[in-house]
């Protein structure tokens, strides 16, 4: 009871942390340039959506853990899917991507991030129809809890892939929530489902707002792969991203990112 108590108390530390988040901050800190720099093949952006566009396929239901206040993690996936759902624990970004589905208002211009996920499909294409008519839902979500969405969100079977970026290691205490978290996603997915997971390697914290530092669980591939077996998961592909030394622009410490694909059985 004792450990349980002290995981408790963690992860409501964790939530405290995220009471000063501002949407808008994080957007400019990693999704303008030099990290979305659509002319230049190493820029950290372009990589992520590379690798989401080479990994989604056919289903009838997709959701996004831990959305946050951006779209990009879906928009190859909006293709792919009947039904998408987004998810956020915080209601400043479940606010932040419903006015941009209602009246394409948003925090940071998409445009880029459409335009490249259109050239990378090979097609010509009104992409922000297509998001805004299969995207049903905007939960709120916690991975902490065994059930994390609201009961009966989801099929009786589950969904047929998840995708998350940035979102377990940087809402956890340690590593052992870290891989927990893993094992109540896992409940969310039907079997033979996929996980498409993107995440911080080497970083112990980010900026969330001018000023508000927020604990990252440093992360090294080795541990992505014990997690997700330890969760139940066939790791199906790992790709890594190593940063660029101006691609360290001050806003956190990371050094590399992952891109995890997985299967459950």
């Amino acid at each position: 009871m004792e450990g349980e108590d002290r995981g408790e108390k963690a992860v409501a530390a964790m939530e405290a942390c995220y009471q000063g988040f501002d949407p808008a901050a994080y957007l400019q800190y990693n999704y303008t340039p030099p990290r979305a720099d659509f002319t230049r093949s190493d820029s950290i952006v372009p990589w992520k959506l590379k690798c989401l566009h080479e990994a989604f396929s056919e289903g009838e239901v997709l959701v996004d853990v831990g959305s946050g206040p951006t779209l990009y993690q879906v928009m190859s996936g909006c293709e792919h899917f009947d039904r998408v759902v987004l998810s956020d624990f915080l209601e400043v970004n479940r606010k932040e991507l419903r006015i941009w589905l209602q009246d394409g208002k948003s925090s940071l211009d998409w445009t880029p991030y459409l335009k490249f996920v259109c050239e990378l499909e090979g097609r010509k294409c009104n992409k922000n129809e297509r998001l805004r008519s299969v995207v049903t839902d905007v939960l709120p979500i916690n991975i902490h809890q065994p059930c994390p969405l609201p009961s009966g969100s989801l099929p009786s079977t589950g969904a047929d892939c998840l995708v998350s970026s940035f979102c377990l290691e940087s809402v956890s205490p340690d590593l052992s929530s870290f891989t927990q978290a893993l094992g109540h996603l896992s409940g969310l997915l039907r079997s033979g489902g996929h996980l498409l997971l993107i995440g911080a390697l080497g970083e112990s914290f980010y900026l969330g707002a001018p000023g508000l530092r927020i604990p990252v669980v440093p992360l090294d591939e080795a541990q992505v792969c014990s997690s997700l077996r330890a969760s139940g998961f066939h790791l199906l592909q790992l790709s890594v991203y190593h940063l660029p030394p101006d691609m360290r622009v001050g806003v956190d410490d990371v050094t590399g990112v992952f891109f995890a694909k997985a299967r459950k059985p």
